[in-house]
């Protein structure tokens, strides 16, 4: 995992790397608010949400090349409080060539790490160091 140090409270991290993606035309799928759901059953946990996004036309190449990288899909980032720090993390997609039969999809694959790396810094305050 490429893990981020935020310089954000939890919940402004969500809100930031939320406008992040939609600022990059992508759309956001699902969210996970471990927490909430933590609160719900009467558990603890330390802000705890995961955030599904991506865009079927970068996906879509690369599930037709192999059907089971869309196990990886769409694109996730995890952002957790521990010890008094948000973090950012998410799987690095270039890592995926060495598992399922890419074929010529890895400029797909360095654009998705790149796209990762600048939506993380922008929710972390980190883009531009």
């Amino acid at each position: 995992m490429i893990t981020t140090t935020s310089a954000f409270s939890h919940g402004d991290t969500v809100t930031r790397l939320r406008d992040a993606i939609r600022g990059e035309g992508l759309t956001v799928f699902a969210e996970f608010d471990h927490d909430g759901a933590a609160a719900e059953v009467g558990m603890d946990l330390p802000g705890t949400h995961v955030i599904g996004f991506g865009s079927p036309r970068a996906g879509t190449p690369l599930m037709q090349a192999d059907p089971r990288v869309g196990i990886e899909l769409p694109l996730r980032v995890l952002v957790w409080e521990q010890s008094g720090e948000i973090h950012l993390g998410h799987a690095d997609p270039r890592a995926w060539d060495g598992h399922y039969d890419l074929g010529s999809q890895t400029g797909v694959l360095e654009a998705m790490a790149g796209l990762l790396a600048r939506l993380v810094g922008e929710a972390a305050g980190t883009e531009g160091r």
